[in-house]
């Protein structure tokens, strides 16, 4: 497992990430950050791990940008994960098409956040990819999510980030299962659909039972 002893993970998103965290839910949410913090924590009590959840529903990497020195590179975080990029599309789609991200600004913008923050706290990224529950590739809306996704994992290379495939993980379920098995909405997960999240980020840090 990657994480080490006495490590900061910082996880910085959208509603997704958030899941509640500022409300009802404070301060973990009750999403995949949580679950990712009680398995983390459960199996390894020895190392003292400290998960920070800084999701904010409804976030662009517009808004990454304008709170990136406070909820990231001012936490100094050891590891910082990053899962941006449904809502840069998912506005396209919508009656706030204006505040969607075009994506040669959702690229670079990604790019120059993730430089930042490693140049500036030493920590190592983990790349989180957009996903839509949607099993149709000719979807217009999953077509474009692909769009990010890949640009994203691209980035995740280019910058040695741990990748975590979201959207992979998502269309393997949906190979024995229906989209509102794990969201109503093809976006915003319940618990199972979470869980999907969660353990695709277990897998991709080398979590191991």
């Amino acid at each position: 497992m990657l994480f080490e002893s006495g490590q900061t993970i910082v996880f910085i998103g959208d509603s997704i990430t958030d899941a509640g965290r500022r409300a009802e839910a404070s301060p973990y949410g009750r999403g995949y950050v949580g679950l990712v913090r009680a398995i983390l924590l459960g199996a390894y009590p020895d190392r003292r791990l400290t998960i920070v959840n800084r999701g904010f529903a409804g976030d662009t990497v517009r808004h990454l940008a304008a709170r990136w020195d406070e909820d990231a590179i001012g936490l100094k975080p050891d590891w910082l994960s990053v899962k941006i990029g449904i809502n840069d599309v998912w506005r396209a789609f919508g009656d706030n098409a204006h505040e969607a991200v075009p994506l040669p600004e959702y690229r670079a913008t990604l790019r120059t956040l993730l430089m930042r923050a490693r140049a500036e706290s030493g920590c190592r990224l983990i790349v989180m990819e957009p996903y839509l529950i949607e099993p149709d590739r000719a979807d217009p809306m999953r077509a474009r999510m692909d769009e990010y996704g890949l640009a994203a994992r691209e980035i995740a290379a280019e910058l040695d980030a741990v990748n975590v495939r979201t959207q992979e993980a998502f269309d393997s379920a949906l190979n024995s299962s229906e989209p509102a098995a794990w969201a109503d909405d093809r976006v915003h997960p319940n618990i199972e659909g979470h869980a999907v999240i969660a353990l695709a980020f277990l897998r991709a840090v080398g979590f191991e039972l």
